[in-house]
C-alpha cells in the first residue's frame, strides 16, 4: 500500500474519523479539517465515495478544494496500527475560507512517524551525564528536577529558581499549557524570576495602549475588508500572516467587498470603493510588492520612513489632522481625557516630521488625506491600523504605542467597523496566568549573566537564537552549564537525591546554573542543557487557542504522541505532584499545600481549572480580550462551534450555541477605572544612546524578521529539507551596490559584527533594499541576529530588537549552495 501512494494521494473513505484543526503556526489560526482512517483502506472518487464528498472522476474546479502530498501522512499508534491522515483546509472557515499557508499546509508531514524528520522529536526525557545524552524514565527526570526545586526553595527561595517561558496560543502553548505552566510557576514555585519568549523579562509589548484603555486586539478580521484606507505599520503579513492578508485585506483593494461595505454602512453607499494601503515599513517588503500589483501602485502609499522614526510620523499626521479639523471632537469631549495635552506634547509640524521620517512633506500630507480626510458627503473615513514588531520592537515601545493610538483615538478609529488598532501578532494567543508575584519587571538575560540564579528551565523556547545580546547570553549559559557537567560527570553511580546535591553544589558554590528544557526537538539550545522533557503539540493533545480576532476553536487530539511525551500542563502537574509528596514525605504540610491543585488527568482538566474557572484572572496579556466570562466555554461547545469557534469575550450561551463579541468598545467601555480612553503625551527623542552609539560606528542597518517559509526558530524546518536547502544560514539582504564595494556575491558567507558581537550570514543582494540598509532572517539555527543587537530596552523591559547597527566583511564562499540555491529577486514583480 504505501509503495502504491508514493506518487499520488489516498482519498479518505465517507466512514474517516474527521476533527478540528487550527493551524499550529501564526497568529491567523486557519482552520483546517483533519481526515483520519486505517491505512489499508482508501476511499473511491465518486463523491458519495470518499469523506470530502468531491468527485475526483472529472477535473475538479480551481480552488475547491486544497489538496497536496504535504497535506497527508500515515502515521502509527502505540498498538502499532497504522492510519493515514489527511489535513486539509476548510472552506466554511470564515478565516481563511479554504486558503492553505505554506506552514499550514504543511501540518501533516510534522505529525510524527518514524521514518521522516520528525523521528527527531523527543520520546522520553533525556539526561546529560557528564558528555553524553541518554534517555530516562519519567521518575528519575522529575526527582532530580523537583528535587532541586525543592532544595533551590527550601534553602534559597523562589528567586533561585528562572524560567523563560512561552505565553502564547498555537503550537507550544494554549490556554491550557500557560495555565499549567503559570500555576506551577507563580502560585506554587512562586518566583518572580521568568522571561517571556522573545524578550527578555515577564511583560507585555502594548503597555501603553491598555493604559490608554485599548486592548490591542479589538476588531474581526472582517474589518479589513470594511475599511475605507489601511494603514499598516511595521508589519509584513503576507509573508507573516499570510492568509489574513490574501483572504480580507486583497479583497478590499481590489474592490471586492464594495458590496459588502454598502451593506454595513448604507447610509456611505456613495462614497464606498476600493480601499488604500498606506504601508509605514523602512523595507520595500512582499507585501508593499503585491499590493502594489494588486491595487495598482496609485492606490498604494510605501512611506519608507527613516528607522527609529515612527514616533514623529504619528506625531506629525496627529498634529495636522488636528490643524485641518479632521478630528472626531464630539467623540474626545465626551469619551476621551487628555487630549489638549497631547495636542501640546505630541506636536510635531510637517517640516519636522518630513525631517525627522526621511519623508516629503507632500507625501505625509498625502497619507493624512487618505486616512483621515471626510469621504464624499462628510462621513469619517473608516481606517484600520494594524502594526507589529517593526514598533513593538521599535526604539521606544511605550513611547511610539502611545503616539499611534492618539492617532487613532483623535479620529475616532476604534470600536467602529472597517476601524480598529490592532496588533498583527506572530503567535495565536492562549494566556491564562495567575497573577505575577513580582512587584517590578526584572531583566532576567542581565540576571543570568551577572551570575545570578542556581535553576533555568527554558519552556518551549529558546533565547540562544531569539534574545538580544544573545552572543553574550549564549556565553554565560555555556560557561555556568560547564560547571554543571563537570561536577555531573564526577557523580558516579550517584542516586537521585545524591545528584541533586552534586547538582546544587555546583550552582551554589561553583557559579554553574542547571538548564532543564521542554520541548519538541532537542533544539540548538540542547549544546547546554543538563535535563529535557519531551512534549506534546495539537493533533497530539486537545488544546484551545485564540487567533487575532480573538477567535477561540478547540483543535482535537487526533493521535498520540511520541513515545512518552505529554502535553506542558500535564508536565507542569507532574512537576507539581512530585514536590507536594516530597514535602508530605517530610511532614511539611504548608509547603506541600502550594502544590495542591494539579490532580489533572488530561488537559481538560487544565483548560477547566484556568480558563473557566479562574476565568483568567490578572492576566497582563489578555485582560481586556477575554473578561471573565471564559466559564461559558467547554470542550463539548467549542467542538460544536468548529472552526470558526467564537469571538471572545463571551456573551451568552443560547441554543447551545456559544454567543461572542465581534468588536470591542463599540459602547465606548474603554478599559480604564473611569471608563474613557486616555491621550498620552509621547515626545520623540531619536534613537537611544546606546543605539546611536552603534549607528555612529558601523556603516549597515540590521534590520530582521520573518521570511513566509520559516516558521520562528525553525524547530520543525531544521529537519525539513525543503526549508534547510533553501536556507542553509540566515540570509543577510543588501542593496547590490553595497554588496559589490565589498566584493560580495550572492551565496557569500558575510560576518555581521558591532561592538555587542557577531554572527554569519548568507548574502542576498536585492535591489528593493535601500544602501545602507540590509534585512536578516530572525531567530534562524544558524546565524542569530540578535547576537548584534544591543542590550537596551524600554522602561518596561521591551526591547529594541529593530535597533542595531554594524559592519559587515565577506568571509568567503561555499560553492555548493551556488550551485543549489536561487538568488533572484524574492519580491513579486
Amino acid at each position: 500500500m504505501s509503495t502504491q501512494i508514493k506518487d499520488r494521494i489516498a482519498l479518505p473513505p465517507v466512514d474517516a474519523q474527521k476533527t478540528n484543526m487550527t493551524c499550529h503556526f501564526c497568529i491567523v489560526g486557519c482552520g483546517y479539517h483533519v481526515y483520519k482512517w486505517d491505512a489499508n483502506r482508501e476511499g473511491g472518487r465518486a463523491p458519495d465515495q470518499n469523506a470530502l464528498g468531491i468527485d475526483f472522476r472529472q477535473q475538479v474546479p480551481p480552488l475547491q478544494l486544497t489538496m497536496t502530498k504535504a497535506m497527508t501522512n500515515t502515521i502509527t499508534d502505540k498498538s502499532g496500527k497504522r492510519w493515514n491522515i489527511m489535513i486539509v483546509p476548510d472552506k466554511e472557515c470564515v478565516v481563511n475560507s479554504g486558503l492553505s499557508s505554506t506552514r499550514g499546509g504543511k501540518m501533516a508531514t510534522y505529525m510524527y512517524t518514524h521514518d521522516s524528520p520528525t523521528r527527531e522529536r523527543l520520546k522520553s526525557p533525556r539526561i546529560f551525564r557528564g558528555d553524553q545524552w541518554l534517555d530516562t524514565s519519567w521518575e528519575n527526570a522529575l526527582a532530580i528536577y523537583a528535587g532541586l526545586t525543592k532544595k533551590i526553595l527550601d534553602n534559597d527561595g523562589p528567586s533561585g529558581i528562572f524560567f523563560d517561558c512561552f505565553d502564547h496560543g498555537g503550537a507550544g502553548g494554549g490556554f491550557e499549557n500557560t495555565w499549567g505552566t503559570g500555576k506551577l510557576m507563580f502560585s506554587a514555585i512562586q518566583t518572580p524570576m521568568v522571561r517571556i519568549h522573545n524578550r527578555p523579562a515577564y511583560n507585555s509589548e502594548c503597555h501603553a495602549t491598555r493604559e490608554m484603555g485599548i486592548g490591542e486586539l479589538n476588531n474581526s478580521y472582517e474589518d479589513a475588508q470594511l475599511a475605507d484606507c489601511i494603514v499598516c505599520v511595521g508589519a509584513n503579513p503576507y509573508e507573516t500572516q499570510s492568509n489574513y492578508f490574501l483572504n480580507h485585506w486583497l479583497p478590499n483593494l481590489t474592490g471586492a467587498t464594495v458590496d459588502k461595505k454598502k451593506k454595513w454602512f448604507p447610509a456611505e453607499a456613495a462614497s464606498a470603493a476600493a480601499a488604500k494601503i498606506i504601508i509605514v515599513d523602512p523595507r520595500r517588503s512582499a507585501t508593499v510588492a503585491i499590493a502594489e500589483q494588486v491595487a495598482g501602485k496609485e492606490n498604494v502609499l510605501h512611506l519608507a520612513i527613516e528607522p527609529g522614526s515612527d514616533t514623529a510620523l504619528f506625531n506629525t499626521l496627529f498634529t495636522y489632522v488636528v490643524q485641518q479639523g479632521w478630528h472626531d471632537k464630539d467623540f474626545i469631549a465626551k469619551h476621551t481625557k487628555g487630549f489638549e495635552e497631547a495636542v501640546k506634547t505630541n506636536r510635531m509640524s510637517l517640516e519636522e516630521g518630513a525631517k525627522a521620517t526621511g519623508l516629503t512633506v507632500a507625501q505625509i500630507k498625502q497619507a493624512a488625506e487618505w486616512a483621515y480626510a471626510p469621504k464624499a458627503g462628510g462621513h469619517r473615513k473608516r481606517t484600520f491600523h494594524p502594526y507589529e514588531k517593526g514598533i513593538i520592537w521599535g526604539n521606544d515601545n511605550y513611547v511610539i504605542q502611545s503616539a499611534l493610538v492618539s492617532l487613532v483615538l483623535a479620529t475616532h478609529n476604534v470600536g467602529r467597523r472597517g476601524t480598529g488598532v490592532c496588533r498583527m501578532g506572530g503567535h495565536q494567543e492562549g494566556y491564562v496566568r495567575p497573577p505575577y508575584p513580582g512587584d517590578r519587571k526584572i531583566y532576567i538575560d542581565q540576571e543570568v549573566i551577572a551570575g545570578r540564579g542556581l535553576m533555568y528551565t527554558l519552556w518551549g523556547t529558546n533565547p540562544f537564537q531569539t534574545t538580544v545580546n544573545a552572543e553574550q547570553h549564549r556565553l554565560t549559559l555555556r560557561r555556568r552549564a560547564a560547571i554543571v557537567n563537570e561536577a555531573i560527570s564526577r557523580a558516579k553511580g550517584a542516586s537521585p537525591e545524591q545528584l541533586v546535591d552534586v547538582i546544587y553544589n555546583a550552582c551554589k558554590y561553583q557559579g554553574g546554573m542547571f538548564i532543564a528544557a521542554m520541548n519538541l526537538y532537542p533544539t540548538v539550545i540542547s549544546e547546554e542543557v543538563h535535563l529535557m522533557f519531551p512534549a506534546a503539540h495539537p493533533g497530539e493533545m486537545n488544546l484551545t487557542s485564540m487567533n487575532g480576532e480573538r477567535r477561540l476553536r478547540l483543535s482535537e487530539k487526533f493521535m498520540d504522541p511520541p513515545g512518552t511525551a505529554k502535553p506542558d500542563c500535564l508536565i507542569a502537574a507532574d512537576i507539581a505532584n512530585t514536590l507536594k509528596a516530597m514535602y508530605l514525605k517530610e511532614g511539611n504540610a504548608a509547603m506541600a499545600k502550594r502544590f495542591e491543585g494539579f490532580d489533572w488527568k488530561t488537559e481538560e482538566d487544565a483548560f477547566n481549572d484556568g480558563f473557566r474557572r479562574a476565568g483568567r484572572p490578572g492576566a497582563p496579556e489578555m485582560d481586556s480580550q477575554g473578561g471573565n466570562t471564559g466559564y461559558l466555554a467547554t470542550y463539548d461547545l467549542l467542538r460544536k462551534a468548529g472552526n470558526n469557534g467564537v469571538q471572545l469575550p463571551i456573551k451568552e450561551v443560547k441554543n447551545g450555541k456559544l454567543i461572542g463579541t465581534e468588536m470591542l468598545y463599540a459602547d465606548y467601555k474603554f478599559d480604564t477605572p473611569d471608563g474613557k480612553a486616555h491621550f498620552k503625551p509621547a515626545v520623540y527623542t531619536g534613537l537611544p544612546p546606546m543605539v546611536a552609539e552603534q549607528k555612529a560606528k558601523h556603516k549597515f542597518w540590521i534590520n530582521s524578521g520573518r521570511a513566509n517559509e520559516v516558521w520562528q526558530t525553525a524547530y520543525h524546518d531544521q529537519y525539513n529539507s525543503f526549508v534547510r536547502d533553501r536556507y542553509p544560514m540566515a540570509y543577510i539582504e543588501m542593496h547590490p551596490g553595497d554588496a559589490q564595494a565589498l566584493g560580495i556575491k550572492p551565496g557569500d558567507i558575510v560576518e555581521v559584527f558591532n561592538d555587542f558581537g557577531s554572527t554569519y550570514a548568507m548574502a542576498y543582494p536585492m535591489k528593493s533594499q535601500k544602501p545602507g540598509h540590509t534585512f536578516m532572517l530572525f531567530g534562524y539555527i544558524k546565524g542569530v541576529h540578535g547576537d548584534v543587537v544591543t542590550s537596551w530596552v524600554d522602561r518596561n523591559v521591551v526591547p529594541y530588537y529593530k535597533g542595531t547597527w554594524a559592519s559587515i566583511k565577506r568571509v568567503g564562499t561555499v560553492d555548493d549552495w551556488k550551485q543549489t540555491i536561487s538568488f533572484k529577486e524574492r519580491r513579486y514583480a
